[in-house]
């Protein structure tokens, strides 16, 4: 993995400008219950006796991108179907037949945005800030996430969006921060981004830029080296984000007053 930043970082203090988030696990809990539902179905419909519980899906995890993730199972469990001269053809289609799936999930209303981040990109939005999207994610379904969360502001709210197989090596390669720094024409000290496991981080933090993590159920016992600060979620107003690792909590949220504070700890010391 390239692990040298998108761009050298600059030598003097520079103000927080964007914040490029994350999509599954940050946004939103897609994947226990929106993911690995749709891959399971998927796979019941095409007559395949996989059956993926949350252990196993965790641990699949690791492994980023869907198509990459069936790969991947496949490999180990039936080989003999990578073996096909149709196999990438077979891949492809079992995959699209789980994106469908999963927009059915999400159009039905089973997938909520987590604490805190309506909150946030609102005040973010005000403010100014610009907004980013870098996920491995298929574009369509991401596109039927936002606009079920969003609805007519989808298309205005993320100035980039960085999705699917936009670049050819997934997280935690650097590759698709790298990409939507370039579409902003940022550099990565200007940035933060906001994540949820640890290809999540290590993909940013490689690129350059200071990281926050929000776990998730998957993610929660994860050791983040390198990131910013780990909370819970973002939290809201009366339910107060819980932070669990980094450099403390200020109030009981995290805002833009916050991601400025820990934005310019962290440039500070690159700067050093």
């Amino acid at each position: 993995m390239n692990s040298r930043p998108c761009r050298e970082p600059r030598r003097q203090a520079v103000n927080l400008q964007a914040v490029i988030f994350d999509v599954d696990g940050t946004l939103a809990d897609t994947e226990r219950d929106g993911h690995r539902l749709a891959f399971n179905r998927a796979f019941a419909q095409s007559g395949l006796d996989w059956e993926w519980s949350v252990v196993t899906y965790g641990e699949l995890l690791a492994v980023t991108g869907g198509k990459e993730r069936i790969r991947f199972f496949a490999a180990q469990h039936a080989p003999q179907l990578l073996q096909r001269p149709d196999s990438e053809a077979w891949l492809l289609a079992l995959h699209q037949l789980k994106s469908e799936i999963y927009a059915q999930l999400v159009r039905a209303g089973g997938i909520a945005l987590r604490p805190g981040v309506a909150r946030l990109l609102g005040e973010l939005r005000s403010a100014g800030i610009r907004l980013a999207i870098a996920t491995t994610t298929t574009p369509s379904s991401l596109q039927e996430l936002l606009l079920s969360s969003f609805g007519a502001q989808t298309e205005s709210l993320f100035e980039v969006i960085g999705a699917g197989d936009v670049v050819a090596a997934k997280k935690p390669a650097p590759d698709i921060y790298c990409w939507v720094l370039r579409q902003m024409q940022l550099p990565p000290q200007a940035c933060l981004a906001v994540e949820d496991s640890l290809p999540g981080v290590q993909a940013a933090t490689a690129a350059g830029l200071p990281t926050l993590i929000t776990v998730n159920p998957y993610s929660v016992d994860g050791n983040f080296v390198g990131a910013l600060s780990v909370v819970a979620d973002l939290g809201e107003p009366g339910a107060p984000a819980r932070h669990l690792a980094g450099a403390p909590l200020a109030g009981e949220c995290v805002d833009l007053a916050q991601l400025r504070l820990w934005h310019r700890q962290a440039v500070s010391g690159m700067a050093r």
